[in-house]
């Protein structure tokens, strides 16, 4: 199974990194993926999955939760696509880690319902390493106010996130959103995909994100 190799993959290169195996998670992309796939992917012993799409993580995950949650071996979600500020509570609500935390009034709205619910998601800052001005996440030089300012509002901040230009060698991406987690510590490295995992790991991933190949070319019609 496509699940096997990129485990595999996975574990050889924190192996080649020095580093301990199972230190690097792997979150298996699965939106717009058909539920069979994820199905497979349950039955094979997969627990952490990654969701774009807040309205389709809600039609799909609570029902493979009920499924296949236990407390022993629970099924995790990650939000890693753009919230809206409007889906954040349905987000609170619906997934383990939000890997997407980008400007200041998702920050500001998440606070609130933190202290309304007494709990919060992991969260992650996506940060702009190629200060890219179509692509989503806070500017490098404005990164350590804003980390400021969200511990300032109590948030639980696990760590960074980014996707590197896709044009550009993702080394140099990944060194620096790990110096920059340093600066403010943070632990947490939500980096690296299918083409540039390994890369990732070498620079300190504690989260890659894998999708089509565990589970096939998406369909998008």
């Amino acid at each position: 199974m496509a699940l096997q190799a990129i485990l595999a993959r996975v574990r050889a290169a924190e192996v080649s990194a020095g580093r301990p195996s199972g230190s690097t998670k792997l979150i298996a992309v699965s939106k717009v993926q058909p539920d069979a796939r994820v199905r497979d992917v349950l039955l094979a012993g997969h627990r952490l999955f990654g969701e774009n799409y807040v309205q389709e993580a809600a039609a799909k995950w609570p029902g493979f939760r009920a499924e296949f949650d236990s407390p022993l071996d629970p099924v995790q979600v990650h939000m890693i696509g753009p919230l809206q500020t409007n889906k954040a509570k349905q987000a609170v609500a619906l997934f383990d880690a939000i890997h997407t935390l980008d400007r200041e009034s998702l920050a500001e709205k998440l606070a609130k319902l933190a202290q309304a619910r007494g709990l919060c998601p992991q969260l992650f800052v996506q940060v702009n390493t190629g200060s890219e001005p179509q692509k989503a996440g806070v500017l490098p030089e404005a990164l350590d106010a804003f980390i400021t300012n969200c511990r300032a509002m109590d948030l639980p901040l696990n760590g960074l996130m980014c996707i590197p230009p896709e044009a550009e060698d993702s080394s140099p991406h990944f060194a620096a959103l790990a110096d920059m987690a340093a600066r403010n510590g943070l632990s947490g490295l939500s980096m690296g995909m299918s083409g540039d995992f390994e890369a990732a790991i070498a620079a300190g991933a504690t989260h890659v994100r894998v999708g089509s190949a565990i589970f096939g070319a998406r369909s998008y019609g």
